[in-house]
């Protein structure tokens, strides 16, 4: 995407050439959406109502774009985004029209938030787990369910067969999370962010924010997850063996056994989500040399993998294959088994799909570079009129206002939908500090932020505009969050490469 002007200035997220009236006018209107159509530059005298929301408030910005949200994974599957992350072209040179006196501030840090997801459970190496409110259905489904087994089994517990049903559940997701704390291990011996653990409805995730650097790592990030089933799987086998197969105890450990060997051998099935499908990917990956292709090639196998599932396992069901008997198909059972089928299908369908899109997102994340999306800005005192800001912006091509002091310090940005909503016959007399919005440290960002570190910067402090400044301390800019959500949507929609 080429959001950088002619001559070497940026432009606005818009992709149009800033061009100014002989008149005063004010800047391009605030913030746009996505499905809609592109904002015109406002005339001399603009119809819009005056802003009256508060200038710090969250509302007064267009919502920014989130990088990595992680898909639903099935049991013992993990979550991490899905990259092929490649810079675009060299950056324009820029010379800011802005006063270059020392700004006062560091470039901000993203703050850390709290992720939640449900009842926070404990932080094992220092990473959140939460239990989601799924989990409880999930939990009275298999209590239920294995109750029922158990009262084949064990007639004489009677109700207490329930209690060591709810017992077995628990230790089931107690075996998902030592699943995922596998992941998580092997995250954190690679340097790459946990943001949580959440135990949910058809297993656990792990939010993994960045994608490993190389197919290996990928590869084994991928594996340690099943290879911890099966070795539980293992030692369940083994602390069976002395034990007598019709007591509480035997059941538990064949239960325990049974089911993380499935969780290990469903999730190397190799589809996206699922964790065989990430070592697909790294295996494509490493034959290609690239990371997008080993996505693609893996999330269709994914697709292809939730129709398998769809339509064969009721079939599997009723022929008895998994180890049932035989049954007709026009009972319970049958609708139970189709209807367990099409969701875990689905889980699995959506999921693939949701690897393309964080694929596709992250490859084009780099597009986003706070450099060329910058807007000239003109510096300006706290008293300057309205009107006179406005010629002063219009004279040297900037499309933004920045207040400063005596001393050149900046101050406060004028925000731009409150400039819209003073009528011109008003604007000689209305003062640009009665318009701008203070400056905080959260407000002043670096001119070499791109990426998902820009978006991170910016939802760490929401605002309207952000002061661009060099390393050096010198003001380069004024960024608007609404230019950086066009620049999104513009590059969202342009096909991979």
């Amino acid at each position: 995407m080429d959001v950088s002007g002619g001559s070497g200035q940026p432009r606005s997220g818009n992709d149009e050439p800033a061009e100014h009236p002989a008149g005063p006018t004010a800047p391009t209107t605030g913030p746009t959406h996505p499905a809609g159509p592109e904002p015109r530059e406002p005339s001399a005298s603009p119809a819009a109502e005056p802003d009256t929301e508060n200038p710090g408030d969250a509302t007064d910005r267009p919502p920014l774009p989130r990088p990595a949200q992680p898909t639903k994974d099935t049991p013992g599957t993990h979550a991490d985004a899905d990259t092929d992350a490649t810079s675009g072209g060299a950056e324009p040179e820029h010379r800011s029209l802005a006063h270059t006196g020392i700004a006062k501030g560091e470039p901000p840090q993203p703050r850390p938030k709290e992720p939640g997801g449900g009842i926070l459970m404990g932080r094992p190496f220092g990473v959140p787990v939460y239990v989601a409110p799924s989990w409880f259905l999930v939990a009275a489904l298999i209590t239920w369910v294995f109750g029922g087994q158990l009262d084949r089994v064990l007639p004489e517990l009677g109700a207490a067969r329930y209690l060591v049903s709810l017992f077995f559940a628990v230790a089931f997701y107690a075996s998902v999370l030592v699943h995922e704390l596998a992941h998580t291990v092997a995250a954190i011996r690679f340097r790459l962010p946990v943001r949580r653990i959440q135990l949910q409805f058809f297993g656990g995730v792990s939010e993994i924010e960045k994608e490993a650097e190389t197919p290996g790592r990928e590869f084994v990030l991928a594996f340690v997850g099943p290879l911890l089933s099966l070795v539980l799987a293992g030692l369940f086998y083994l602390a069976m063996k002395p034990v007598e197969p019709g007591t509480v105890t035997g059941v538990l450990l064949a239960g325990l056994m049974i089911s993380n060997l499935i969780v290990a051998i469903f999730n190397l099935l190799p589809g996206l989500p699922l964790d065989g499908g990430r070592m697909l990917r790294a295996v494509v990956w490493k034959i290609t040399g690239k990371p997008m292709s080993g996505t693609i090639a893996a999330a269709w196998v994914g697709r292809a993998l939730a129709v398998a599932v769809l339509i064969g396992l009721p079939l599997l069901n009723q022929s008895g294959a998994l180890g049932g008997e035989s049954t007709d198909t026009g009972g319970m059972d049958t609708v139970t088994d189709a209807l367990l089928a099409a969701i875990l299908a689905a889980i699995i369908w959506t999921g693939a799909g949701n690897s393309l899109r964080m694929a596709r997102l992250r490859e084009h994340l780099p597009e986003l570079r706070a450099r060329t999306l910058t807007r000239r800005a003109v510096p300006v005192q706290t008293d300057t009129p309205l009107s006179e800001a406005l010629r002063r912006a219009n004279a040297a091509g900037a499309r933004a206002l920045v207040v400063v002091d005596a001393h050149g310090n900046p101050l406060s940005l004028v925000r731009e939908s409150a400039i819209v909503g003073v009528p011109e016959h008003r604007r000689p007399w209305v003062p640009v500090s009665g318009l701008a919005q203070d400056l905080t440290d959260g407000m002043r960002v670096s001119a070499e932020l791109a990426g998902e570190e820009l978006l991170d910067v910016l939802r760490a402090t929401p605002a309207t505009e952000y002061l661009v400044i060099e390393e050096t301390g010198e003001i380069y800019g004024v960024l608007s969050a609404a230019d950086v959500e066009r620049a999104f949507v513009k590059a969202m929609a342009r096909p991979p490469a």
